[in-house]
């Protein structure tokens, strides 16, 4: 079940990452690749702790461009890498997160458009990612882009996605080889489909750019995820908060930084994402940074937040248990 690296070898990682020399602030850059040495060195090849049952968590933005999409794949293919299984759900007609998976995703692919209209089981439209082991997607194809109205005059019609995802998870867990992880990345939209991803999940998780406008767009997905929790899933909470773009020279991502944290102090993760070329570069080659550069700043970033998100889970877990 679980496994996590032994004391021993976290004592040596502690050690070589303390043996390695520190410039001073006088040399930034060199600061700077001594800070990712260090990173490498804890984080790499470590498995984290695994779920006792499958987290269900929807990646949900309305504003757009704040990074739903590259989190939740990079996400995704950290947590993969780290020994989980992961699932993503692609919700976004624009098929973005199939993309930077290496999914194919033409018009003519079974999909999640199928899924939801046609009540397709998942089994038969999920595929595996060429290049990481135990991550698999759901892939999106235009063909989602009119399911919003489709969905109109379906029967339950918020919680299609819920059911179809259900089944798939009992399915995986009766035969011994459970999910641990299945992540949803809905469209730059409040419509019926990102609907359907917050009646699916029992978890939120928020990307913000740290910019100004993102905090006005917060208040208002808050609003909509409690009328959600309201009237069609009160298991749903916001468990996880990412800032993104984060530019430590400016003020002004510090102030976004230190505003989100003072008002979700234990939803808010400590890592943070830079604005980084890798990134996105990642997607023009079908890969996530992970694979494409996994030793640039931007993956050693979102391996921290896998990190930190897992064993915060497990704490917590613990906690509850004791």
């Amino acid at each position: 079940m679980e496994h996590e690296a032994t004391a021993p070898e976290d004592e040596l990682r502690a050690a070589v990452a303390a043996a390695l020399p520190h410039p001073d602030e006088d040399t930034p850059l060199a600061q700077a690749v001594a800070e990712d040495a260090v990173r490498r060195i804890t984080l790499t090849g470590r498995e984290l702790p695994r779920p006792a049952a499958t987290r269900v968590m929807t990646v949900a933005n309305q504003k757009g461009g704040v990074g739903k999409t590259t989190t939740t794949v990079n996400v995704a293919a950290a947590l993969a890498q780290a020994g989980s299984t992961v699932l993503v759900v692609d919700l976004d007609p624009q098929g973005n997160a199939s993309t930077a998976l290496g999914i194919p995703h033409h018009a003519e692919v079974p999909s999640v458009y199928d899924v939801i209209v046609d009540a397709t089981p998942v089994a038969e439209v999920v595929q595996p990612c060429p290049d990481i082991d135990n991550l698999l997607c759901v892939p999106a194809t235009i063909d989602l882009a009119g399911a919003e109205i489709e969905l109109v005059s379906l029967v339950a019609r918020e919680s299609r996605l819920s059911r179809a995802l259900a089944a798939y998870i009992q399915q995986r867990t009766a035969a011994g080889d459970p999910l641990d992880y299945v992540l949803i990345d809905c469209p730059p939209s409040l419509g019926l489909l990102t609907v359907n991803a917050f009646v699916a999940a029992q978890e939120v998780f928020i990307p913000i750019q740290c910019e100004y406008y993102a905090l006005e767009g917060l208040s208002q997905l808050l609003k909509n995820i409690d009328l959600i929790k309201t009237h069609l899933n009160p298991d749903l909470a916001v468990s996880t908060i990412l800032l993104t773009m984060y530019d430590a020279r400016t003020r002004l991502s510090a102030q976004v930084a230190e505003e989100v944290r003072t008002h979700f102090p234990t939803e808010t993760l400590r890592a943070t994402v830079p604005r980084s070329v890798r990134i996105s570069e990642a997607p023009s080659h079908a890969q996530t940074v992970m694979t494409y550069d996994p030793n640039s700043s931007g993956a050693l970033s979102y391996l921290e937040a896998a990190n930190e998100m897992a064993r915060r889970w497990a704490e917590r877990s613990e906690g509850d248990q004791a």
